[in-house]
């Protein structure tokens, strides 16, 4: 498995910079809204502000939004012996290694390049995993970095967050002037209730298709897709069973949704950023069946 076996996908590259772009646009709307022209400009600088601040320091928001903490070989000498081989497999630089105090087996992978990305698994992911399954998992969020997506899912979970405050302060503060110049506070409820709503759609924009992708291109880096099949399966069973506290914004981050356990079973897969387990299962049965 060679580095340029999988060039950078461009269309993330694209998509990165449209959802920059919507937020800096949301915001100077917002601004418009609430103080005309010099809002408009004062929105436009928050939103470079906010750009420049997602892009170096969104991967810190996420670790601290699961409570992960950096390990080193030291610490974690098996977990980092098995992450600095398989990164070598798919020709990628050594990533920060992370572990998130959490009961749910569970894993993402962050940052906005290779050269500055994290791998993050859970306790309960190192203690219910076996050696192959946990090498299944950490290879399909390699492939994350490798594909160069995790920047993607980490600047739309900051950006569902920010654009959710801005419609809280929108809100709080009243939201653009009526005729006689006061303040309108029908337009700020509906800044308050479309606000959320955008969030999701950019949540939801972040194609699905991303986790079949790293799925597929991870079963290579292991050469063993039935084991990441087989955590998969095990994954789902965990999040289900055991709830865990993570923001919903950082959510989509996680190899499975991590907040399965407080999802309508009949309709969340109508509102989720994850394709289902048991398409992602059969396709890496199916991917196993070609070797």
């Amino acid at each position: 498995f060679v580095q340029d076996d999988y060039p950078v996908p461009t269309m993330n590259n694209i998509k990165v910079f449209v959802l920059m772009a919507g937020l800096t646009g949301l915001v100077m709307a917002i601004g418009q809204l609430l103080g005309g022209g010099s809002g408009a400009i004062m929105g436009l600088l928050m939103a470079a502000a906010m750009n420049l601040f997602m892009y170096w320091g969104s991967s810190s928001m996420v670790l601290r939004s699961y409570g992960a903490q950096v390990v080193n070989a030291q610490q974690a000498p098996e977990l980092y012996e098995m992450v600095d081989r398989l990164r070598q497999r798919a020709g990628l630089p050594m990533p920060i290694v992370a572990i998130a105090p959490h009961e749910q087996p569970n894993a993402f992978a962050t940052g906005r390049n290779p050269e500055n990305s994290v791998v993050c698994v859970t306790e309960g992911l190192l203690r219910l995993m076996s050696r192959e399954e946990l090498e299944g998992v950490i290879a399909h969020e390699l492939a994350h970095i490798k594909n160069r997506d995790m920047l993607l899912q980490t600047i739309a979970a900051t950006m569902a967050g920010a654009i959710g405050n801005i419609a809280q302060f929108a809100m709080f503060f009243g939201g653009g002037r009526d005729d006689e110049d006061h303040a309108n506070p029908l337009l700020a409820i509906l800044i308050m209730i479309i606000g959320p709503i955008i969030a999701m759609v950019i949540q939801f924009a972040i194609s699905r298709q991303r986790e079949f992708k790293a799925d597929a291109v991870g079963a290579e880096i292991s050469g063993k897709p039935l084991a990441l099949a087989s955590a998969l399966g095990r994954l789902e069973m965990g999040a289900r069973r055991i709830p865990m506290q993570v923001s919903p914004n950082a959510a989509p981050l996680a190899i499975v949704n991590p907040l399965a356990a407080f999802s309508l079973r009949g309709v969340s897969k109508w509102f989720s950023t994850h394709p289902p387990t048991e398409e992602r299962i059969a396709a890496l049965r199916q991917i196993a069946g070609a070797y």
